[in-house]
């Protein structure tokens, strides 16, 4: 559909256009969310990067850099923030802050931006021949920069993915609401986007793609960057609990006691008083209702009997709900779950499994025949 002499309106334009004005919207919203701000505000910048990337050829294809070529150069495409930034919102989600020193891993991607400041305000015609001369050597330097970045912050993100999970294990027996929800999904979705990324640019330079077989990697872009915005809001105001606080908790080191006999004591004691039922139970609160610090549980837990704090309160769990089909519960099975204090069924049927080694279903049916 023509616009204006010279310009076009067609469909790649429509649908890059679409999803920059999603886009916008979702870094907006996320501006606006008081929980987890500095983690939500990161991704808000993410999502407006994103968008820049989508620019050049949400205008190129309606004939822009035909009509008007002095755009050349315009700093849209600032594509070497996207790795950083995500580790950024990573990092902020599980700790409440950027790291000391943050703003540096943003270096590349700011000078990047001066480069096509620099370039874009030379006078027109060197503008011209400049872009003759590097854009070539820049498009491959930077794509280059791209899958570097894609690949260390990906894995980087994925190790405190793997650090936050193992601290929340040790001080919650609910980590799976938390880095398994959401966090986990990212870094996948990153890592599908450096396959993707990485396989274009093998692709275009075996065989050049040219401008509109390029347009299929930069919908995949914008679908990665949907689904980052949709999910980061969706998940906005979870609260996740600082890595700091959970190592603080787990990690006092207390004097050396009988850990094995301490453990058996303080199991029996949480059976006994069923505290296990309690969903958002934590280290410090059963510490608390034990008359101990955290650290002695701590030990007492992960020394004196052998597993993480999560594992030993969902087996309490899942053995409370064996109890209750034993005794001829007829209850829904997530019912029984509920009861015993899971907060999932996803989490009671992975608890269960691991205490008995089958699923609780199975197991009901062994119950029923046993006194059949």
């Amino acid at each position: 559909m023509a616009l204006l002499d010279g310009l076009t309106f067609g469909w790649r334009t429509a649908l890059l256009s679409v999803m920059f004005a999603q886009l916008l919207l979702l870094a907006l919203s996320l501006t606006r969310v008081l929980q987890n701000r500095v983690a939500n505000r990161t991704m808000a910048a993410l999502l407006i990067v994103l968008a820049g990337i989508l620019i050049p050829w949400l205008i190129g294809f309606a004939g822009f850099y035909d009509k008007w070529m002095w755009l050349t150069f315009a700093p849209f495409q600032i594509s070497l923030a996207v790795a950083p930034l995500f580790y950024l919102y990573a990092y902020a989600l599980v700790n409440g802050k950027w790291p000391d020193k943050g703003g540096w891993h943003l270096i590349p991607a700011a000078l990047q931006f001066v480069f096509y400041t620099a370039s874009f305000l030379l006078p027109f015609t060197l503008k011209m021949l400049w872009a003759d001369l590097a854009s070539p050597a820049l498009t491959w330097i930077t794509s280059i920069g791209i899958v570097i970045g894609l690949c260390c912050y990906c894995y980087a993100s994925l190790r405190l993915l793997q650090t936050y999970r193992a601290a929340l294990a040790a001080a919650r027996s609910d980590g799976h609401r938390y880095a398994a929800l959401w966090l986990g999904n990212a870094i996948a979705a990153l890592a599908l986007l450096l396959l993707i990324w990485t396989s274009f640019l093998v692709w275009d330079l075996l065989s050049p793609l040219g401008y509109t077989g390029l347009m299929w990697l930069y919908i995949a872009i914008g679908a990665f960057a949907l689904y980052l915005g949709i999910e980061a809001w969706r998940h906005s105001v979870l609260s996740f609990p600082p890595l700091s606080n959970l190592r603080a908790t787990a990690d006092t080191l207390p004097p050396p006691r009988d850990w094995a006999e301490l453990g058996k004591l303080w199991a029996d004691k949480v059976k006994a008083e069923d505290w296990a039922s309690d969903p958002d139970l934590s280290l410090a609160a059963l510490a608390r209702k034990l008359g101990t610090n955290s650290g002695h549980l701590s030990r007492a837990i992960n020394e004196g009997l052998g597993v993480n704090f999560a594992t030993f309160v969902n087996d309490l769990r899942a053995r409370r709900v064996a109890g209750m089909m034993a005794q001829g519960r007829k209850d829904d099975l997530l019912d029984l779950a509920l009861e015993a204090g899971f907060s999932s069924k996803a989490s009671f049927n992975r608890a269960f499994t691991a205490t008995f080694g089958m699923a609780p279903s199975e197991w009901r049916k062994r119950q029923v025949s046993k006194h059949e």
